[in-house]
């Protein structure tokens, strides 16, 4: 069976073809590889073969593993995935340089005021519910754009993109096709868009950054 680090560059080399196909600019994507529930050990061995931008879905998982990780590795990137809950905001500004999940006007608040104390600026993007999935985190596509300008002109937040997860029972690509629309209206560059199973899809939609876990881990 494939190793980790094999599945690493097997995924990487798709991401090279996808973009060539669509006709985009060598290494305009970012691989963000996602590492939660899995330890120290099994993360190494993909750092050694080159990688540097990681996911992860909960803080407190992060917290165990990555302040010694970032220690050894200090260019790691480090992307928080899942969703913020207001009270964790302190920690995830210390330990994360992306959080993806900025979804409701109390994380903007909270994460405004760490960034002014902690004097931490990751980078910020608004995740997006585009299936108006009721038990999925993110915020309307009707309300997005207003939500980036608030973040930005009542809570000084610098935000630089957006996320979003597809339904997973439906096609991707108008999920991807309206994230891409929202972010011409909120003139942001980022967006975080496409997993393990639609990366390839996300591409050619304009992702500027994928999210692969499984492809490269295995399964959970």
């Amino acid at each position: 069976m494939a190793s980790a680090v094999e599945r690493f560059f097997s995924v990487r080399a798709k991401i090279a073809a996808a973009e060539r196909e669509a006709g985009r600019q060598a290494g305009a994507v970012t691989l963000v590889v996602v590492s939660k529930t899995f330890g120290a050990s099994d993360i190494r061995p993909v750092i050694e073969a080159g990688q540097r931008v990681f996911g992860e879905n909960r803080v407190q998982e992060a917290q165990a593993k990555w302040p010694a990780l970032k220690q050894a590795f200090p260019d790691i990137e480090l992307h928080l995935i899942g969703p913020l809950q207001s009270n964790k905001a302190k920690e995830a500004v210390a330990l994360f340089d992306v959080i993806e999940t900025v979804d409701r006007e109390k994380i903007a608040a909270e994460l405004a005021k760490e960034i002014a104390r902690q004097r931490r600026s990751p980078k910020l993007y608004v995740q997006v519910n585009t299936g108006s999935e009721p038990q999925k985190a993110g915020i309307e596509p009707r309300e997005a754009v207003p939500f980036v300008t608030r973040c930005r002109e009542v809570h000084g937040l610098a935000i630089e993109g957006l996320m979003c997860i597809p339904p997973a029972d439906e096609n991707p690509g108008p999920h991807f096709a309206l994230l891409e629309k929202l972010a011409l209206e909120a003139e942001v560059e980022k967006l975080s868009m496409g997993m393990s199973g639609d990366y390839e899809t996300a591409i050619a939609f304009g992702a500027t950054s994928v999210r692969v876990g499984s492809a490269i881990f295995g399964s959970r």
